[in-house]
């Protein structure tokens, strides 16, 4: 359990909590875990390998081997990755001339030569059905030993890994963090949230809880330790009974409530209670989530505890045996009848709720007047308004400003995406723009002073976090949206999964686009090359894991864009396989090495979408002629079986149009607003920081910053978006 326990802080903060065991001369020992470390892309930070080095050699051995096995997780490499050709990148056969190899090898075959030539009679030839298509022909020890070692080179990624307090204390901070973010969490962070609330749950507790699902997990492990709940809406109780039946705390999926028991049936009715005995207009809840409320009573029997008389109401409403209009429904009702001015007055009970209809309501006003006065509601409650609801808000209006034909594009908490056309009439120029302004305000009020502000030039560019379900689980992954560099020559993708129950297929596919979105070519299975490029080779099962890999030469690549996806060919979806992941790898020149080397590898990330195509990133070629990234962590719905790059062309473009060409509000927007006349700002160059505490915001966090320092990387960008 400590071994998770430390792994989960490592893989959230880049620290290694401080490692125990008797002091000795373990400075040899250290050394040679600092090189080990380097295979897999990873350093320790000079703070660290003083502190391991002082330890006894078995101190530090037990200690890497359990790190080690962390970060290769960390990048992919707890796996192997094999390739079906074996010497990939170098002599990729033409497909056709490849697909006739494999026909040739079964004509040979006594046990497949009559069953492929009654195919063959017939005009159509299965694939799968040739033995050697599809399969590893080789094993992976032989796969190694036809590839050169790599050499180390400068444009290697190294990842520092710093010393940390204490496991407790490293454990508490990150609880902390975690329960108290502004923003919601993605699935993964809030497994770990769950885990560390059951460590903490006694322990000290986050100012507030703002994010409900977080409140949730919370209350789930205070529930375990008769800890008081927190709790001030019916919706709240309703989470906590998802968790406690392991179901969905966002309410998107519905869940199969168990039978409780009689202590967390207790909890959950005198929590309702108590909500609705201090505001019974919060009855009106109910009716969101009116189904799931009525399954709950089946569970909870309130008829059996008549000391709760306000919990049996919330029953009641869901049967639809009591009456309460909601909020919503009145809401509704106006916008339904063009009333902006009635709209307005009551949806300022609401901030939250005026603010995501601020865009309807501009279109819906009858004159300047009516306008004049939603924008007045809107700068009166914005202190009232959670800092992400602003912030998404402020991004609404940035890309309401120019007047094209991009599509709209729609993402949802899966991150399933669609594009509709865009419909809707503008919004007067003069009124968005007051809003802008108001907006900006309001963030740059609510900001800290930053003092002295030392800022790695490359995370301007990246997209403010303002939802951890806009960015999948994994390592070097932005938030969608972020434009990163790309800086090297050979740009190589890969995909691994591990099928749990049936035949699993997974192709690797990249879709090269022109600068007007039109297709110029494609790598997939169906094209090992093009102009550019090498395709490793199909895999069609994965009952002991397999990868795919595309290989590119920036340089001869013709198109604008890149976009490499995962198409589900056949089998089990994102969320049924053991596991899958995406990533790329950047090298530079004609360099030898494994199809898969850690130390090249730059994003790492889980596939864990809905859909049957996954659409991790697009590159773009700049006017300049430099490579970036846009970071997209998109899904397609695709089709049951046969997805491939050719049929999806089309519904690809489209969306990668749309995101492409949107913009987003990113660290560099609030950077500016953070600045003041009293700021003193400096650029990260990669050498000497300063002695004094600072401010600093990067990718990752430089060695030798003062102890007192704010130190925001990619592990804790939510950090900075305001509460």
């Amino acid at each position: 359990m400590a071994h998770s326990l430390e792994s989960l802080v490592i893989r959230h903060t880049h620290r290694l909590p401080s490692p125990e065991g008797s002091a000795g001369e373990g400075a040899t020992a250290a050394r040679q875990f600092d090189a080990a470390l380097t295979t897999v892309g990873f350093k320790l930070s000079a703070e660290l390998l003083a502190r391991l080095s002082g330890l006894s050699e078995a101190a530090v051995v037990h200690t890497a081997r359990r790190t080690l096995r962390t970060v290769s997780e960390m990048v992919g490499d707890q796996v192997r990755h094999n390739s079906y050709f074996i010497d990939f990148p170098a002599n990729v056969p033409d497909t056709e001339d490849f697909w006739m190899r494999c026909v040739t090898k079964a004509l040979g075959d006594d046990t497949s030569r009559e069953s492929v030539l009654a195919q063959l009679r017939h005009g159509v030839l299965d694939l799968l059905s040739l033995p050697t298509y599809g399969r590893y022909q080789h094993t992976y020890e032989e796969m190694l030993a036809a590839h050169d070692e790599l050499i180390a080179s400068a444009g290697d990624r190294v990842t520092a890994l710093h010393l940390g307090r204490g496991l407790d204390d490293e454990l508490t901070d990150l609880y902390l963090a975690l329960a108290g973010s502004t923003t919601p969490l993605g699935e993964d962070d809030l497994r770990d949230l769950k885990t560390l609330a059951e460590q903490c749950a006694l322990g000290p507790q986050p100012t507030s809880i703002p994010v409900r699902e977080n409140r949730a997990v919370v209350n789930e492990a205070r529930l375990g330790v008769g800890a008081d709940l927190l709790l001030d809406t019916v919706t709240d109780v309703l989470r906590l009974a998802c968790a406690l039946s392991d179901g969905d705390v966002t309410l998107r999926e519905p869940t199969r409530f168990r039978a409780l028991s009689r202590p967390a049936r207790r909890g959950l009715l005198a929590g309702l209670d108590a909500v609705v005995a201090a505001n019974p207009a919060k009855l009106a809840d109910v009716h969101a989530h009116r189904e799931p409320f009525k399954r709950l009573g089946e569970r909870l029997h309130p008829h059996e505890y008549p000391r709760w008389p306000h919990a049996a109401d919330v029953f009641a409403v869901a049967r639809g045996e009591k009456e309460a209009r909601s909020f919503d429904s009145r809401v509704e009702q106006l916008l339904d009848e063009f009333d902006a001015t009635g709209a307005v007055r009551l949806l300022k009970s609401a901030p939250g709720k005026l603010f995501r209809a601020l865009d309807l309501l501009l279109r819906i006003a009858a004159d300047q007047e009516e306008r004049d006065a939603v924008v007045a509601a809107a700068v009166e409650v914005a202190p009232e308004v959670s800092g992400r609801v602003v912030l998404s808000v402020r991004e609404h209006f940035h890309n309401r400003e120019r007047e094209t034909d991009t599509p709209r594009i729609f993402v949802n908490r899966r991150g399933r995406a669609w594009v509709t056309p865009d419909t809707r009439p503008p919004v007067p120029a003069a009124d968005r723009d007051r809003l802008i302004t108001a907006l900006d305000a309001e963030i740059r009020r609510r900001l800290p002073a930053p003092g002295r502000l030392l800022l790695d030039p490359d995370v301007l560019d990246v997209a403010l976090p303002l939802s951890g379900r806009a960015a999948a689980a994994g390592f070097g992954v932005l938030p969608r949206g972020s434009v990163s560099a790309v800086d090297g020559e050979l740009l190589r993708f890969f995909v691994y999964w591990k099928e749990s129950r049936e035949r699993t297929d997974y192709d690797l596919s990249a879709l090269l686009l022109h600068s007007d979105y039109s297709t110029d070519s494609w790598l997939s299975y169906t094209a090992l090359t093009a102009v550019g490029g090498e395709h490793s080779g199909d895999v069609t099962e994965a009952p002991d894991g397999a990868s795919e890999f595309i290989n590119l030469s920036l340089d001869r690549v013709r198109g604008t864009f890149i976009v490499p996806q995962v198409n589900i060919y056949a089998g089990e979806g994102f969320e049924e396989v053991e596991e899958s992941f995406f990533g790329f790898m950047l090298r530079e020149g004609e360099r030898k090495g494994r199809p898969f080397e850690p130390r090249t590898v730059r994003m790492k990330s889980d596939l864990r979408g809905t859909g049957r195509v996954a659409l991790p990133l697009v590159f773009q070629r700049g006017d300049d002629g430099r490579w970036r990234a846009k970071w997209l962590h998109l899904y397609l719905k695709g089709i049951s079986v046969a997805n491939r790059v050719e049929e999806n062309q089309a519904s690809v473009s489209k969306v990668v149009r749309a995101l492409v060409e949107r913009e987003q509000l990113t660290i560099g927007y609030l950077v500016d607003l953070m600045s003041d006349d009293t700021t003193v700002m400096d650029l990260w160059d990669g050498e000497q920081v300063p002695d004094e505490p600072v401010t600093y915001i990067g990718l990752e966090r430089p060695e030798g910053l003062h102890e007192d320092s704010r130190i925001i990387t990619l592990e804790n960008l939510r950090d900075l978006i305001p509460g």
